[in-house]
Formats: structure tokens, C-alpha cells, sequence
């Protein structure tokens, strides 16, 4: 049951018995704020032309209507223009027992529609750092709620596996490898050819440095540096297919892969599909021809196309440069198209940072001036950088924290604390491990999906672990105490019940969790139209606060009554089932023990 509505239907009801006709006037329902007697809010406001009444008569008039004419109302109060509206202890012993018996709860049936979510988006030339962290949790949680809230979800990442920067780790290998592989070195594919690439960095800074001693401009070193022509050599063989080249760019790129899929792995996200770039970046040279026959093109003397957006209070938009290569913007028209076309999608969601603003706004417009409807359902999911508590990150000043340094450390941290609270006293070895490996990811996910995708968050991977407040681990910890409590019920025998009957009498305390509960559903809809994480985050957060405050004032295994006590256990329960529905939103696995 939708509350918000159900109350508008019977106000509406009212209001019509009242006065008449309403004239088309709004009746605005929203929950009652905290500090107020009350569960739902009626603004009296826009009704005072029809009842011809002082705001507080005209919400006494029909406060007093609905109590008389609807049993779930048990009361209202007024405060000033605003009727605040008290539901009985049945209505809300009825939506509990609604919750239990929907399958799936918080969960939408499927709406028919197909959005395509992209994420990840890594080079070949270097290891995940914290920021693909921040990309690859915030895509793959949007992703399941959007599942959630009833929607086809195709997970896809693009790999960026060609160009100059692909090159000049090949190149250094070449130069400086001596035959070095991952197996020969112990290493993980990605950081290997990542160490080939500050390599050729240093080796490329070495020579400009060499060329500008000899009196060399410092703009014509950098372009002149025999390494980096070396390396667009390199890049012109690629584009020729050069067996050689080829072939070493196969085999790099595969040790890139192996590497990355580890951390995938680690990181618990995954993909539906996954494009390359080298296999893309073709695409859109045809849409190029269709913008210039078309008007939205113009071509230049050099023979480059370009898009003039300068009346929509932008630039001008190369899309191909005088000698035919393409640019990004040309590839990712193209992709655009074809995804559109072949998975017949219904939404486009890009999830990458805040530094590609612009990119998506020109994206948008041109595909929008070609005449493509479907622009309008593409949608940037902008994120802000990732901040540590000494700076920003910034792989040329090598501050940059590796992903998997960063899972590593989360893992052991999340064990060192957990040790010092003596939670691992009675536990395995193997529980040990696995536990301080939930704990740790559990903790450096919530941590960074709790903020608005938007906004520029500072992470500290040891207030990640805190086990009281706003963490990933207090939320963990809540569902492990209920399900100890459900243990221990079930070592004495105790079942928890199965719906509440007539006649259970649910207490203050009890009412607020059902309230809690009630608001899933909708937290779920709310955070897959935000495509916001945090909304699910900072619910999870609210419910298991409330749960340990019930559970500090409430007695469950000390009750006398035994139909009382089955009732907490069952509502307990309720409450651990909607905290790991809602963390594996946030691909947050929750521990039976901790």
C-alpha cells in the first residue's frame, strides 16, 4: 500500500463531502515532520477558498471528518495551516503484515524498459586507482537499484585499450624489459605495464631535459623527443596492423586484462558486456557524412568536419580531422548509435567524473540536432574526485592510491580493529579472514556511496571502520546482532511468528520500525531516479539506528509473553532481511557473525 496515497484518496473524500466539488484543487499530502504528533501531513492552504475558513477551522473541519469516517485514523492535531494525521496501531500491525507477506519486498515488478549503464572505462597503460574505485562501486550499485526498481539493467564497461598512451608502455617494454612477464616478475598484469609506462615517462623527461640543454625550445623537445616519436611510429604500425606490433599490443593488453579482472573480482562489481575501443573508435565517420548532408556539419579547407554550436553557447566541436582520423566525440556519437540501436535501449547512463561535463553536454546536442529522439534519455552521472586526508590524487605526482593497495588495506585494517574490540576471539582462522574481508569492502563501499555521487568526498579509509555512526560496518554489525538474537531463539525453541493476528497491540517503538520498513519501497524508487546510492545508504543508516535503540529499550528473548515475543522476533527478522536487501544495493554483503 502506498500511504501517501491512501490518505490523499480518503482526504480527497472528505473534502468532496465537505464542500462540494474541489475545483481542481490540490490536496498535498507529505510525511509528518519528526517534530510533530502525527504520521501524515494535509497543507491546508490551497483549500481555504472552498471551505471559506480560517486555516486552523478548515483543518479542525476535516480532522474531525476523517476520524469519524475512516477506522485507520486514530487522530489528528493542527498547527496552524497544517492538519497532521495520526494512523491507529492496526493500520500499521496491517502494513507489517503486508511487508510479509510480499515477495521480494522493496522490489518492482518489471516495467518493460532497457537502460544501459557504463562504467569503469580504464586505460591499458596503468592499474584501478581510488578513482575507478569511486566509478566502478557508483555504476554497479546504480545498476542493481535500477534492477530493483524494475528496469532491463545492462552493465557495460569501455575499455580504452589503444592510443599514444598504450604505445608508450609498449615501447618501454620493448626498450627496457628485457623479456619481463607478470609470471617471470610475481607481479599482476596491470602493474607491470603500468611500471613500463612511468618508465617511458622518465626516460621521456630525460631526453627533453637533454634536448633543452642544447638550446631546444621546450615546446619543440617535448614534440621532438626521439622516444616519443618512436612511440607515434608505434601508434601509426597499430593503426597499419603491423604483425609485430600487433601482436605485442595483443599480448600487453591481455596481461592488462588478467590484472584487472582480479580487481573486479576483489572489488565484488562485474559487467554484462564489455566494448574496446579499439574496436569502436571507427564507429561514427558515417554519422559524420549524415551531419554534413544534413546542414549540422560543415567542413572546413584543411578538410576537417566540425559541429558549430555556438548559438547553444558553446564552441566549435571538431569531429574529423583533416586527415580522416576521428576524434572522441566522433566514436562516442557512434557508440551512441549503435547501442541505441542493437539493445533497443530506452535510457543511456554514463558514469564518469565531473571533468567530462562538457563532453556529455556536446554529446547530447549534436546527437539532439541530427534529429535523434532518443538524446534526451542519455544522462552523465557526473561524479566529483575522490580526496584524501593529505590531497588530491594525481597519478603524475605519484600520490595516486592503487585499488588494490587500497582493498588490501582496507581488509587489514577492518581485521587490526576488529581484533583490538576482541571480536575474532572465538572464531576460525578462515571465519577471521573472511569476516575482516567483508567488513573491510563492506565498509569502504558505504563509505564512498553514503555521499551524493556529485559531490567531492574526502575518504579515510580508518573512519571508513568506525563500528558506531554512519558506517558500513555499524549497519553490518546490526544485521549480525539480529541474527544472533534469531539463533539464540531458535536454540530454545522459539519461532518467530509468521503474520500478526487481530488483537496484537503494537508498542510506540514497534510502530516507529514498521513506519521505517514501510518506507523501503519507496527509498528504492527514490534512489533509482536520483540514481543516487545515498539515498539507499543513509536509509540503511536511519533503520539500523533505530533498530539498536529498540533493541537497548526493548526486551525480545527476556519477554514473558511468547505471542509478544514471536511478534519482535518476526518484526526483528523483517528488519534483517531489509537491511541485506538494501546493502546488496550497495553490493555490501552483510556477516552472519561479527
Amino acid at each position: 500500500m502506498n500511504i501517501e496515497q491512501f490518505i490523499q484518496q480518503h482526504v480527497s473524500r472528505c473534502i468532496e463531502s465537505l464542500y462540494g466539488d474541489t475545483g481542481g484543487a490540490p490536496v498535498q499530502i507529505q510525511k509528518t515532520r519528526k517534530e510533530f504528533e502525527g504520521d501524515m501531513t494535509l497543507v491546508v492552504f490551497p483549500l481555504l477558498k472552498l471551505s471559506r475558513k480560517s486555516p486552523e477551522a478548515t483543518a479542525e473541519e476535516i480532522g474531525s471528518a476523517l476520524v469519524g469516517a475512516v477506522p485507520e485514523i486514530s487522530g489528528y492535531n493542527v498547527v496552524k495551516g497544517f492538519l497532521n494525521i495520526s494512523l491507529s496501531p492496526r493500520f500499521w500491525a496491517e502494513r507489517l503484515n503486508e511487508i510479509l507477506s510480499t515477495p521480494g519486498y522493496g522490489r518492482r515488478a518489471a516495467n518493460g524498459r532497457t537502460v544501459m549503464v557504463e562504467y569503469s572505462s580504464p586505460n591499458t597503460n596503468k592499474p584501478l586507482h581510488l578513482g575507478h574505485v569511486r566509478n566502478n562501486l557508483l555504476g554497479y550499485s546504480v545498476s542493481l537499484i535500477l534492477e530493483a526498481a524494475g528496469y532491463r539493467v545492462i552493465k557495460v564497461n569501455l575499455v580504452n585499450d589503444r592510443g599514444i598512451h598504450i604505445c608508450k608502455s609498449m615501447l618501454a617494454w620493448q626498450k627496457f624489459g628485457r623479456g619481463e612477464t607478470p609470471a617471470s616478475s610475481g607481479k599482476k598484469g596491470d602493474h607491470l605495464v603500468g611500471d613500463y609506462y612511468v618508465a617511458f615517462d622518465k626516460a621521456y623527461k630525460a631526453e627533453v631535459k637533454e634536448l633543452t640543454a642544447a638550446g631546444m625550445s621546450e615546446e619543440e623537445a617535448k614534440r621532438e623527443a626521439p622516444i616519443m616519436r618512436e612511440a607515434q611510429q608505434m601508434l601509426r604500425r597499430w593503426e597499419a596492423k603491423d604483425p609485430e606490433v600487433y601482436s605485442l599490443w595483443e599480448t600487453m593488453n591481455g596481461w592488462v586484462y588478467e590484472g584487472f579482472d582480479k580487481t573486479y573480482e576483489a572489488m565484488g562489481v562485474g559487467f554484462d558486456k564489455v566494448y574496446y575501443e579499439s574496436q569502436t573508435y571507427l564507429l561514427g565517420k558515417s554519422i559524420v557524412e549524415e551531419g554534413l548532408a544534413k546542414g549540422v556539419f560543415y567542413r572546413r579547407d584543411d578538410g576537417s568536419v566540425w559541429c558549430d554550436l555556438t548559438s547553444d553557447g558553446l564552441d566549435e566541436k571538431l569531429l574529423l580531422r583533416g586527415d580522416g582520423t576521428s576524434v572522441y566525440m566522433t566514436q562516442d556519437l557512434g557508440t551512441a548509435l549503435t547501442r541505441f540501436r542493437e539493445e533497443k535501449l530506452d535510457e543511456m547512463i554514463y558514469v564518469v567524473g565531473n571533468e567530462q561535463n562538457y563532453h556529455f553536454q556536446v554529446l547530447k546536442l549534436i546527437l539532439g540536432k541530427l534529429g535523434y529522439a532518443w538524446a534526451d534519455h542519455i544522462t552523465h552521472l557526473s561524479y566529483g574526485m575522490v580526496e584524501l586526508p593529505e590531497g588530491k590524487m594525481k597519478s603524475r605526482e605519484g600520490t595516486v592510491v592503487d585499488a588494490d593497495d587500497l582493498i588490501d588495506e582496507m581488509v587489514r585494517t577492518a581485521r587490526e580493529m576488529s581484533q583490538e574490540l576482541g571480536k575474532f576471539d572465538d572464531m576460525s582462522e578462515q571465519e577471521t579472514a573472511l569476516i575482516s574481508r567483508t567488513v573491510g569492502l563492506g565498509a569502504l563501499k558505504y563509505f564512498i556511496l553514503k555521499v551524493d555521487p556529485r559531490k567531492t568526498m574526502l575518504f579515510d579509509p580508518r573512519e571508513s571502520i568506525d563500528f558506531n555512526g554512519n558506517t558500513g560496518p555499524f549497519i553490518q554489525y546490526t544485521y549480525a546482532r539480529i541474527r544472533s538474537v534469531l539463533r539464540k531463539a531458535a536454540e530454545r525453541g522459539i519461532v518467530p511468528a509468521e503474520r500478526l493476528h487481530d488483537g496484537i497491540v503494537l508498542s510506540p517503538d514497534e510502530i516507529s520500525l514498521v513506519k521505517a520498513l514501510a518506507d523501503y519501497p519507496a527509498t528504492v524508487a527514490q534512489a533509482a531516479e536520483n540514481f543516487s546510492p545515498a539515498v539507499i545508504a543513509n536509509y540503511l543508516y536511519e533503520l539500523s539506528k533505530q533498530y539498536n535503540g529498540y533493541y537497548h529499550d526493548i526486551p525480545i528473548l527476556r519477554e514473558s509473553d511468547p505471542t509478544v515475543q514471536a511478534v519482535r522476533l518476526r518484526l526483528s527478522q523483517t528488519v534483517a532481511e531489509v537491511i541485506a536487501s538494501g546493502a546488496g544495493l550497495l553490493g555490501i554483503n552483510v556477516p552472519e557473525r561479527m
